[in-house]
C-alpha cells in the first residue's frame, strides 16, 4: 500500500530529453564534418526544430511487480489482488520561451472525481466520485490517470509514460546513484530504508526504498515522502545536467538504452522528431529554473487518513502556468504577483508615488505561490529529514 516515486522518469526523462538531443546534435556535428558530396543525393528530411508553445506530460509511477523484483516488496506483490496502482503522479509542465519547467506531485491520498474512462480492452469504467487519485490507473490505465489530471487542473495533456518499480531501479543503477543528503536517520521495515544521517549516493533498490518511504518520514504522510521526494528530484536534475555526465558517453548511451527499456509511453511520446524539438526547447534551461511542487491539499473532513482539494491554492498555480510566469516559492502569505521596478536615471528625479501601480505584462512579473503550494527547485540543495520506526 505504500507510495513511491517515478522520478526516475519524472526528471530524468524531462532532462534526459534535453541530454540526449545534445549527445545527437554533438555526434552528428563530428559525423558529418568530412562528409563527402555527392552529384546525385536524395533530398535531406525537414531539420528539427525547437518545441513550439508549452508541452504538459503526465508520469505515472506504477507498483507493478515484476518477478525479478517481487522479494523486494513483500506483501505488496504477494497478495496484490487491488491490482496496478499509481503510487505516484506527476505532472510536467515545459513552458513557452522563455523556458521553464515545472512539476506538480499529485498526494496518492487526494480525493477527487474520476471520469468515465476507456479502458485498454476498449471497455468504458464508470465515473467515480470522490476516490483517491491513484485508483484511476487501476480503472482505466494511463490514460485514464491524464482524464483525471486534466479534469482536476484544468491543464490539457498531450503526452504521458509510466515507469514501474524495476525501471526506477534500473535507472537509478545506470546514472550511477543521486547524492541525497539526511539531517536525520530513515529507517522502516515497510520500504526496506536503513540509512544514517548524512550524504549518501543512493541507487538500486536502495533509491528506491527511500522514494517509497513514508512511515519513516517526518511525521509519517503521503506529502512528507513527497517533499523528500522532492529533494531527490533536484539533486537528480543537477546530475544529469552536469558536464560529467554529459560528457561521458559511458553513462549517457546505457542510460538512454535503460530509458526506453523502463518507460511506456504514450503513442504521441514515440516520435523521435518530438522528443528532439522537446529536447531543443529543454538544453538550456538552467537548474534554478526547474521547480518541484505538490497540489495544494488539505486533511479530507470525511477521512482524516484522506486529502482533498485547495481549489483556489491550485488555480494560482496553475493560472501562473499559463500565464509563464516566473514561481517563486514561500513558507507563508497570499499569493503576490511581482513586477520589477526599473532605476530612474541619475540624471533625473524620480518618479512620484502612486496609489495603484500598473499590472505586469504576463511573462513578465513573478507570482509567489500561496504557502499552500510546497516545493523546491532545482538548486535546492537541503537534506531530507525522517525518523526511525
Amino acid at each position: 500500500m505504500l507510495g513511491w516515486l517515478a522520478i526516475g522518469l519524472g526528471t530524468v526523462l524531462v532532462a534526459i530529453i534535453g541530454v540526449a538531443v545534445w549527445l545527437f546534435l554533438d555526434l552528428s556535428a563530428i559525423y558529418s564534418e568530412d562528409a563527402v558530396e555527392l552529384q546525385s543525393e536524395t533530398e535531406a528530411p525537414p531539420e528539427f526544430t525547437e518545441l513550439e508553445g508549452s508541452a504538459n506530460i503526465v508520469i505515472a509511477g506504477t507498483d507493478n511487480c515484476e518477478p525479478e523484483y517481487a522479494d523486494l516488496f513483500g506483501d505488496r506483490c504477494t497478495d496484490a489482488e487491488d491490482g496496478v496502482r499509481s503510487d505516484v503522479l506527476m505532472l510536467v509542465h515545459i513552458s513557452e520561451p522563455p523556458r521553464r519547467v515545472t512539476v506538480v506531485s499529485f498526494p496518492r491520498d487526494l480525493l477527487v472525481d474520476i471520469p468515465s474512462c476507456t479502458d485498454a480492452d476498449g471497455n468504458e469504467t464508470p465515473e467515480m466520485y470522490g476516490q483517491m487519485i491513484n485508483s484511476a490507473f487501476s480503472a482505466g490505465g494511463l490514460a485514464c490517470s491524464v482524464q483525471t489530471v486534466e479534469e482536476l487542473t484544468g491543464v490539457d495533456v498531450g503526452y504521458a509514460a509510466s515507469i514501474n518499480w524495476g525501471g526506477v531501479i534500473d535507472v537509478t543503477n545506470a546514472i550511477g546513484g543521486v547524492p541525497v543528503c539526511l539531517a536525520t536517520p530513515m529507517k522502516d521495515a515497510d520500504s526496506g530504508i536503513d540509512l544514517p544521517a548524512g550524504t549518501h549516493q543512493l541507487k538500486g533498490a536502495e533509491a528506491l526504498a527511500f522514494l517509497r518511504a513514508r512511515y519513516s518520514t517526518e511525521d509519517g504522510s503521503d506529502t512528507a515522502r513527497i517533499g523528500n521526494q522532492q529533494l531527490y528530484m533536484s539533486s537528480l536534475v543537477r546530475k544529469i545536467t552536469s558536464d560529467k555526465v554529459l560528457t561521458d558517453p559511458m553513462v549517457m548511451l546505457p542510460l538512454a538504452r535503460t530509458i526506453v527499456s523502463a518507460v511506456d509511453p504514450s503513442t504521441s511520446l514515440t516520435d523521435p522528431g518530438i522528443l528532439v524539438r522537446m529536447g531543443l526547447a529543454l538544453k538550456d534551461i538552467p537548474v534554478s529554473d526547474y521547480v518541484f511542487v505538490q497540489y495544494p491539499a488539505v486533511t479530507s473532513q470525511v477521512d482524516a487518513n484522506r486529502l482533498e482539494p485547495l481549489t483556489d491554492a491550485a488555480t494560482t498555480l496553475f493560472d501562473a502556468l499559463e500565464a509563464n510566469e516566473p514561481l517563486t516559492l514561500t513558507p507563508e502569505g497570499d499569493a503576490t504577483t511581482e513586477a520589477p521596478v526599473p532605476e530612474a536615471p541619475e540624471s533625473e528625479a524620480p518618479a512620484p508615488e502612486t496609489t495603484a501601480p500598473a499590472t505586469p505584462t504576463p511573462g513578465e512579473g513573478t507570482v509567489t505561490l500561496p504557502s499552500d503550494v510546497t516545493g523546491t527547485t532545482g538548486d535546492d540543495e537541503g537534506c531530507a529529514t525522517g525518523r526511525v520506526r
